[in-house]
């Protein structure tokens, strides 16, 4: 029973946490990985932030990602230009209307997780 409460201790322990605190002996992990949170490298896609519209509940964030210019919708989050951010794959609309902004988008990303890295663009 002690062995089922420390399996089930260790499933719910931080992934983050257990990164900064690895055994003796234990090997380092790789340098692409270095510093990255458990939810930043989940998140496949990275851009720079170019400007932010806030509309609760959402933030509007203008990125530029290899080259092109894109927005993005996610929960309020506070986000400033030069920020490089990681983000899910999301959901793509077209022609998208926000009342809240009385404006209408071309293309926005709707992503369920958005993130602020300490890795360059």
């Amino acid at each position: 029973m002690k062995l089922l409460t420390v399996l089930l201790g260790l499933a719910f322990f931080p992934v983050a946490a257990a990164a900064q605190s690895l055994p003796a002996g234990h090997p380092a992990l790789p340098a692409k990985m270095e510093g990255k949170g458990a939810a930043e490298a989940q998140l496949p896609q990275k851009a720079k932030v170019l400007s932010t519209l806030d509309a609760k509940p959402y933030t509007y964030i203008e990125v530029t990602q290899n080259k092109k210019t894109l927005w993005l919708a996610a929960n309020a989050i506070a986000l400033k230009k030069g920020d490089v951010i990681r983000y899910d794959n999301g959901m793509a609309m077209t022609n998208f209307h926000s009342k809240t902004l009385n404006r209408t988008f071309p293309s926005v990303l709707f992503v369920n997780s958005v993130v602020v890295t300490k890795e360059k663009e």
